[in-house]
């Protein structure tokens, strides 16, 4: 259970923070955002808050913004439809009713000849309780705000300059790129709570436990002793310790540690261990990080934190492309579940910092220049600026559809790979 609401909490933050900056910019660049979205597939939970549709869906595989104009959400009433009209005081049309059933005092029925719920925002047709022998084609202005009702659910219309097409080139990218630079800013504040919280990593050569029928513990080592010296070197890191016993398997060393504030002098003989066709020291110790408390370094080194996993991720990708690191050692939901798994053993801080890896991950993948991916559309949008126009947008919702296929296929065949991995 414990391991079931880390993962919750996890990947909700990172879907959240995502989306949420496609949104903010979305907002600010005055496009109509008609659902912001966590999870995919079906929905669990649904509330409608101004124009927007706030959901939680079933599959934990992502989320979404959907914007007007950036989808095939669009409204045309087409000749010939039979439509109800409720209008206000002002006979501006409020609701349109496609199933013509309301009991509105102010409802019209009208047939439809002709409509533009875009630019101009009326409509035209006959209206049905003319009698008359030739009846007159009436026009009706539109709200900005007015909805199409059909069947009980009601879409609200968005005008074209609320449309995400209808904005510069500019403010659609910065629309795009703000999921992915959201998660590069959660992860620095994760890695900011993480230093204010628990504080700076000291390196400090501390020995945290002496295991049992070790070289350390048959020297006489003991827990809390630190080393200042092995055979003559000063010793000021852990990383120095660690090198002087991997280096020396069978070597006695001449340690000196500090105890209770007076210096012991200890000899210790790495044990000779071999895996993966290498032999390198081991004395029998376990070693925890020493924090002490920086709030003063804590913004620079998250800062340093995020740009070091940020090389890292990138190191790893080109790895990949190189073929140093197959499509087997890729994770998808279900290897993020084990591993989220086995870092809550090692408490809550580590699963900060695996929540801010995965977060970093989680914004240079979606910036990757690939079909549906942000990075993708970035890429089309920097065609556009260089052609002067936009490109076909047919063409290019079959770029993106042709990616999304691809997607769930990749997305299977990882998914697959894990399931084997850690359940066979």
């Amino acid at each position: 259970m414990q391991t079931v609401i880390a993962f919750i909490i996890i990947f909700g933050a990172l879907v959240f923070f995502h989306e949420l900056g496609h949104f903010i910019f979305a907002k600010r660049a005055g496009i109509m955002v008609r659902e912001f979205a966590i999870g995919m597939g079906p929905k669990i939970f649904g509330m409608t808050k101004g124009e927007t549709l706030y959901t939680i869906r079933l599959l934990p595989i992502g989320g979404y913004v959907r914007m007007a104009g950036d989808d095939l959400d669009s409204i045309e009433l087409q000749p010939g439809y039979r439509v109800a009209l409720v209008t206000n005081e002002d006979n501006v049309v409020q609701k349109i009713i496609l199933n013509q059933k309301n009991n509105h005092p102010n409802v019209v029925f009208l047939e439809v000849e002709r409509a533009d719920l875009n630019k101009g925002l009326w409509i035209e047709g006959y209206d049905e309780d003319d009698d008359s022998e030739y009846p007159r084609i009436v026009r009706y202005k539109v709200a900005r705000n007015a909805v199409i009702a059909e069947n009980g659910n009601e879409t609200m219309i968005a005008p074209y300059d609320r449309q995400f097409n209808s904005k510069t080139v500019g403010q659609r990218a910065m629309a795009i790129f703000a999921g992915p630079l959201f998660n590069f800013i959660l992860a620095f504040f994760i890695f900011l709570a993480i230093g204010l919280l628990q504080g700076k990593p000291t390196y400090e050569p501390v020995i945290t436990e002496v295991t049992d029928n070790g070289p350390a513990m048959e020297a006489g080592m003991q827990d809390g002793d630190l080393v200042t010296a092995i055979n003559g070197v000063q010793i000021t890191q852990w990383q120095e310790l660690s090198a002087a016993i991997q280096e020396n398997p069978g070597k006695p060393l001449a340690f000196v540690v500090e105890r209770a504030g007076a210096p012991v002098h200890l000899t210790v003989t790495p044990d000779a261990v071999t895996e993966q066709g290498q032999t390198f020291g081991r004395i029998g110790v376990l070693y925890q990080t020493p924090f002490e408390s920086a709030p003063l370094e804590a913004i620079p080194n998250a800062a340093v934190n995020t740009y070091d996993f940020t090389v890292q991720i990138f190191k790893m990708l080109g790895m990949l492309v190189t073929g140093q690191f197959s499509i087997d050692d890729l994770s998808g939901p279900v290897g993020i579940y084990k591993y989220t798994e086995s870092v809550a053993e090692h408490g809550v801080y580590q699963l900060m910092r695996w929540a801010a890896m995965l977060s970093i991950n989680l914004g240079i993948m979606n910036l990757l220049p690939l079909p549906a991916l942000d990075g993708g559309r970035l890429l089309f949008f920097a065609f556009e600026a260089v052609r002067g126009k936009p490109i076909n947008r047919e063409k290019e919702g079959l770029v993106h559809f042709v990616g999304i296929v691809l997607l769930m296929v990749l997305m299977v065949v990882v998914t697959w790979n894990d399931i084997q991995k850690f359940f066979f």
